[in-house]
């Protein structure tokens, strides 16, 4: 939580090639950050368990790995946190069980996703889908460090054929308690973050979804609803409408996809893709084949694609809480703990 204080003390290199920040001011911006957002006070609230028992059959084993995004800190109950909210989805639009187990950390950064999935292997999932990066701009981890743990941990996932899904490194320069220009240094850094984090995905075999400043406009709009009491991490409507953007990411990794033939002209090499989904958020990013061929003279190709009751609007606006099927939601009847 202290991440504009980690920010500040690692700006040496940055404020090399910008003369003109004062590293007084990033300090005094950093000190007042402190001050606004709490330490955590309690994990969040666990949602494991089985969902959709109504439906019977072989259940779907799905993890949730990460940080605290991924955990759902800033939420009171189970129901609210992004597992729960993808095991509902998941289970509504399969009409079968889902058995979910939480092993996202609170303060995790990219270097501790090699327990979560040693932890995760144990379950044999059928999908997981991992939220992770901003802890590792708040503590200015070394990105290259940070990218080949995530490669790892979705190459090890995708041995044990599980399907992965990624949601990559949002726009920690949203954050309100960071002020210009702390918040040009964390943006810069989110965003570079989350190009690099495309691009190792895709190559061993997973998904991305971008959620750079995806929520920035709403958030922006209406903080209080939108954030937590910590001003830091979202509500339960910013989680739900995370979830909902990258539900069709999830059900497509399964093999459930309503969505239109993706057209040619979304496909580029895959650090051209890496780009453009960090410049567009709520973009999926895809391994794909151009003439029976994964690679081309340029590396491999990457299939760019908007969900289409995102992608319709215009890129301030942000979908309702859930599609129009209900993809996204919980009744009581959903959730059997066991």
């Amino acid at each position: 939580m202290r991440s504009a204080g980690r920010l500040a003390g690692q700006v040496t290199g940055a404020i090399a090639g910008a003369a003109a920040l004062s590293v007084g001011l990033l300090m005094r911006q950093a000190a007042e950050a402190r001050r606004i957002i709490p330490m955590a006070e309690a994990p969040p609230p666990r949602g494991d368990g089985l969902y959709g028992a109504k439906f019977g059959g072989k259940a779907l084993t799905l993890v949730i790995l990460g940080d605290s995004s991924a955990a759902g800190y800033g939420v009171h109950r189970p129901r609210e946190t992004p597992g729960a909210l993808f095991a509902t989805g998941i289970s509504r639009r399969l009409r079968r069980p889902v058995r979910l187990h939480r092993l996202a950390v609170v303060g995790s950064v990219s270097a501790g996703l090699p327990y979560q999935v040693d932890a995760a292997l144990e379950f044999e999932p059928d999908i997981a889908v991992i939220l992770i990066g901003g802890n590792d701009v708040t503590h200015h981890s070394a990105r290259a460090s940070a990218v080949r743990h995530l490669a790892d941990t979705v190459r090890r996932l995708r041995a044990a054929r599980c399907r992965v899904v990624v949601g990559t490194c949002p726009d920690i320069g949203a954050i309100k308690p960071i002020k210009p220009p702390l918040r040009w240094l964390a943006r810069r850094w989110s965003r570079q973050l989350a190009a690099a984090q495309t691009v190792a995905v895709v190559e061993a075999g997973g998904r991305t979804v971008s959620l750079g400043n995806l929520l920035g406009p709403m958030f922006e709009a209406d903080p209080v609803r939108m954030f937590s009491s910590d001003r830091f991490h979202p509500s339960a409507e910013g989680y739900a409408r995370a979830a909902a953007v990258m539900m069709p990411t999830v059900l497509a990794s399964l093999g459930e996809d309503d969505r239109s033939a993706p057209a040619a002209e979304g496909v580029r090499t895959l650090p051209e893709a890496a780009d453009e989904a960090v410049r567009a958020p709520g973009t999926e990013v895809s391994p794909t084949v151009v003439n029976g061929r994964a690679h081309g003279p340029a590396g491999r190709w990457a299939q760019l694609r908007r969900h289409p009751w995102f992608g319709s609007r215009s890129a301030t606006e942000v979908p309702s809480v859930a599609p129009a099927d209900g993809a996204v939601g919980y009744t009581p009847e959903d959730h059997q703990v066991g």
